[in-house]
């Protein structure tokens, strides 16, 4: 009998457990998405969230209901603090192993992940696809069997992402985008899981909009900086629209897009 999908079901083999941390940064809350093989054992936890004490209970009841009795590995899709920071304290009331596409983030003796590196936990098969950009070690897990597209901040369930430069940059993430386009129809994924925000049940439809979205901004800010002097004026004409809490991330995304641009040959203002 197979399982309808549901907000904290959406696929046979991806619960969804969201952080309390919701702000307009990580919108509802950090996702944390437990996987488990059906029938099996052993899960998977991708991105524990923030170092919270309630939300590790969360995940850990969360490994019950999955039919699990034991968390085999760790793994994160990039190192902000609301994804990573709960990882070591999992890890060490688990004993399972954190990886991640940077060393520092990786429990010791635990290798990197690497783009392209299948990972096998309790039966299920998980594919490592590394997809700088938002940052430089940010990676997105394809789950073949159900599908799916876990995607971390490259991809949100509602708004853009911010590229977080000078860790991020826009010309990564613009690869990175026509890159998860291309798997998308090459894989047959039907379905994204995000880091934030509510799931997407049309991957194409989701990147199209996310390349447009890039496509026009980038316009605009090419427009607004052939007749600005400084970022600031580029800023206001731009993101003036912005709501002041999130203007220091459209400064982010705007001087990625300078530095893009400036990259081109295109004469922009500096910082």
């Amino acid at each position: 009998m197979t399982t309808a999908p549901s907000p904290d079901q959406p696929t046979a083999r991806a619960f969804l457990v969201r952080a309390n941390n919701p702000s307009l940064m990580t919108l509802e809350g950090t996702n944390t998405w437990l996987l488990v093989e059906p029938g099996a054992r052993q899960a998977i936890v991708v991105d524990p969230g923030p170092d919270d004490a309630l939300h590790r209970d969360a995940v850990l009841a969360a490994v019950d209901t999955a039919g699990a009795n034991h968390v085999g590995l760790i793994l994160l899709t990039h190192g902000h603090a609301d994804h990573a920071d709960g990882a070591p304290a999992l890890s060490q009331r688990t004993a399972a192993p954190i990886r991640a596409i940077a060393h520092v983030h990786c429990s010791a003796g635990q290798q990197p992940l690497s783009d392209g590196e299948q990972l096998r936990i309790g039966g299920l098969r998980i594919d490592v696809i590394a997809t700088p950009g938002h940052t430089a070690d940010s990676a997105c897990f394809v789950i073949d069997a159900d599908a799916a597209l876990l995607t971390g901040d490259t991809i949100l369930g509602s708004g853009s992402t911010v590229v977080a430069r000078p860790d991020g940059g826009l010309a990564d993430y613009l690869a990175t985008l026509h890159r998860l386009r291309a798997l998308v129809d090459e894989r047959q994924l039907r379905v994204v899981l995000p880091g934030h925000g509510p799931v997407a049940p049309d991957p194409a439809a989701k990147l199209d909009a996310y390349l447009q979205h890039r496509e026009e901004r980038l316009q605009q800010v090419r427009v607004a900086a052939a007749t600005s002097g400084t970022v600031d004026e580029v800023l206001h004409a731009v993101y003036g629209d912005v709501a002041p809490d999130l203007k220091f991330a459209a400064r982010w995304s705007l001087l990625a897009q300078l530095d893009y641009l400036r990259g081109l040959g295109v004469t922009v203002p500096g910082d």
